[in-house]
């Protein structure tokens, strides 16, 4: 998506004649119905502005292409502007331009990691060298036209406030400013970025490239799984950007620290698809090829089984093992055994150990106690059994002799890099109010099916050539197949649907397994992994009456250990233990809808609350105007 295009002559007119912000913000709101801050709107006044007094000379073609705000495909990243042209005949050239309004900045020793005053207070951040640089990356990777026409990118920052060039140019920097150059404030300046567009852009394409890139195929995103052999070979798989590369230089940072002085714990905050597992795959081959002890750790059984797989056959299995491991194998370590543990899916973490969940003492606490550095990913919202216990409070009671960091991930790279969708699936399954009460079906292929057999067969179609497509449900229904390979789990008779679960064969490689699409799955063999698309049957365990959500914890199978002490619990305090299952159902089907990279589909066994589901989104036709209970139906009962 760009939200404004024209050639330089068009731009210099908006800019002087017709206030260019004002022209950005009519067509941002038409392009996204969305509001704007006040702080972005004097950003595009004075970054483009300074920006035309750049170009408005006869140095650079009247007919070049511009474009400003590009959201990157499949993220939530945005270029603030692009130029389009050629310096020879038929060699299309790309300008990444990322516009800074910064007036001070300080360097630091980490990799692409400046700090600036942002928000209120002093902030780690990256090097505007190295994010025009990353921006560029991403762009060569996702979108099918730079890739097949052979484009150049040339990324450049331009700090048009800045004064204090030494500040940016120091040896941690060295490698990105020669990739992007940055300019700052000056007409010294300003005649040296001229210099560098006219360089690239001698002829104009009037935006024919601009136009070629927004409409290009996006190419395929590259997956975790399949990147794995090659991160911890020490290529550079992903481009971690903003958020994910500061995580990233603080973690090494803290690390090495922790080797030599005070027990370090970091904890880092963030939603699905904002690259935890990324940033801790990195971390993992990083530290290892530093010749630190470092090992990551899940309690969930399925991302590591895959992790494993993958690596089977370069590595040997103690190798393997030296690397992943779960939650529970930190009991009576010594202390400082480990120089970092990596504590992905941190939510997921028990009090107890053991097939029977009765041995140790804490999991948070022997995985802090064993090692020197500590590094825990955590989204709190994905907590989904009774015995969960990851919270933030939580690392923090068991940290007080540990100097704490706090991080945070933002940037979204699943959902088609919607942060709206998350905002929305929270408002719409009752997590929380956001001011995402509706969802642009633009930003994200998401569908409401009548049938769970026409989810099926979607899901099917798009699984062909890809194996990237699954379905799963919420555990509503008994799992007889386990016993009894003939029989049918997931049933539902009046639409002459009947799956089974995943095969007891596949385990934790579920997801990846060959024809694996012909079962279901569920909330265990799918956390902290994803799909290009997820189909998922919401069950009887979360419906809706008259615009409410409600959950419906006894809706579910009587083999789900995901709430088992919640009737004992409910018995002793019975609004505390439903909110409690209630939270647990809302997350599972938050998580379950967050595992497509490219669309969700779902299908939901109670028609009212499909009907919830489709009144929050744009252009679905009104609800009939019939009573969403009936007078036989039974009153659900109220938990929360």
């Amino acid at each position: 998506m760009i939200i404004y295009k024209s050639t330089k002559s068009g731009f210099l007119d908006d800019v002087f004649k017709h206030d260019i912000e004002a022209v950005i913000l009519a067509a941002y709101r038409e392009e996204t119905g969305h509001k704007v801050p006040p702080g972005q709107i004097l950003a595009w006044k004075e970054s483009l502005l300074a920006m035309a007094k750049v170009l408005n000379d006869d140095s650079i073609p009247d007919d070049c292409g511009i474009a400003v705000e590009y959201t990157i495909p499949q993220t939530s990243k945005r270029i603030d502007l692009l130029l389009s042209g050629s310096a020879e005949a038929e060699k299309a050239n790309l300008i990444v331009v990322e516009l800074k309004q910064w007036e001070t900045a300080a360097a630091t020793e980490q990799d692409g990691v400046v700090t600036t005053w942002m928000g209120g207070g002093q902030v780690s951040t990256s090097h505007p060298s190295y994010q025009a640089w990353s921006y560029a990356e991403m762009l060569q990777g996702f979108n099918e036209a730079v890739y097949q026409r052979a484009v150049t990118l040339r990324p450049c920052a331009y700090l048009h406030n800045f004064r204090d060039r030494a500040v940016l140019e120091g040896s941690p920097y060295a490698y990105y400013t020669a990739k992007a150059p940055f300019f700052i404030s000056g007409p010294e300046e300003r005649e040296r970025l001229r210099a560098f567009i006219a360089r690239y852009i001698r002829r104009g394409d009037r935006g024919n490239l601009i136009v070629q890139i927004e409409n290009g195929r996006i190419r395929p995103s590259k997956r975790l799984v399949d990147a794995l052999l090659g991160m911890l070979a020490g290529k550079r798989e992903f481009v971690l950007v903003d958020d994910q590369k500061v995580t990233y230089e603080t973690a090494l940072a803290k690390a090495a620290t922790a080797a030599k002085k005070r027990k370090q714990v970091v904890i880092v905050d963030g939603g699905p698809g904002t690259g935890k597992s990324v940033v801790a795959i990195n971390l993992l081959a990083a530290l290892t090829a530093r010749r630190l002890l470092a090992r990551y750790v899940t309690k969930n059984n399925a991302p590591r089984a895959v992790f494993e797989k993958q690596l089977a056959g370069t590595y040997r299995r103690s190798q393997i093992t030296n690397l992943f491991s779960g939650s529970g194998e930190f009991i009576g370590a010594k202390a400082d055994t480990f120089d970092a543990l990596i504590v992905d899916e941190a939510h997921r973490l028990n009090e107890k150990s053991g097939l029977f969940g009765n041995l140790g003492e804490h999991q948070i606490k022997e995985i802090i106690q064993a090692t020197r550095c500590a590094i825990f990913f955590i989204d709190e919202d994905q907590r989904v059994t009774w015995k969960d216990i990851g919270r933030k409070a939580e690392i923090e009671a068991y940290a007080d002799n540990a100097d704490i960091t706090h991080l945070r991930l933002e940037s979204q790279f699943r959902c088609s890099g919607s942060d709206g969708y998350l905002g929305w699936l929270d408002h719409v399954l009752g997590i929380r109010p956001t001011a995402n009460e509706k969802l642009d079906p633009a930003e994200y292929d998401f569908r409401v099916l009548d049938s769970p057999t026409e989810l099926q067969r979607l899901i099917e179609e798009r699984n062909l050539g890809s194996n990237r497509a699954r379905m799963v449900a919420g555990y509503c229904w008994d799992w007889k197949s386990k016993s009894d390979s003939s029989a049918q789990d997931v049933v539902i008779p009046e639409h002459g649907f009947a799956m089974q679960w995943n095969l007891t064969r596949d385990g934790g490689l579920w997801i990846t397994a060959t024809d694996s699409v012909k079962q279901i799955g569920c909330i265990h063999t799918c956390q902290g992994l994803e799909v290009d698309y997820i189909g998922v049957i919401i069950g009887p365990d979360l419906i809706a009456r008259n615009g409410e959500v409600i959950a419906c914890p006894e809706k579910r199978s009587r083999q789900d250990q995901s709430i088992k002490g919640f009737k004992k619990a409910a018995r002793a305090d019975p609004i505390s233990a439903g909110k409690k299952a209630a939270e647990i159902i809302r997350n599972t089907y938050r998580t379950l809808m967050t595992r497509g990279m490219k669309g969700c589909y779902v299908y939901c066994t109670d028609g009212a609350m499909a009907q919830h589901l489709e009144d929050h989104i744009l252009g679905s036709p009104a609800a009939p105007q019939k009573p969403l209970l009936l007078a036989a139906e039974p009153a659900p009962r109220r938990y929360e």
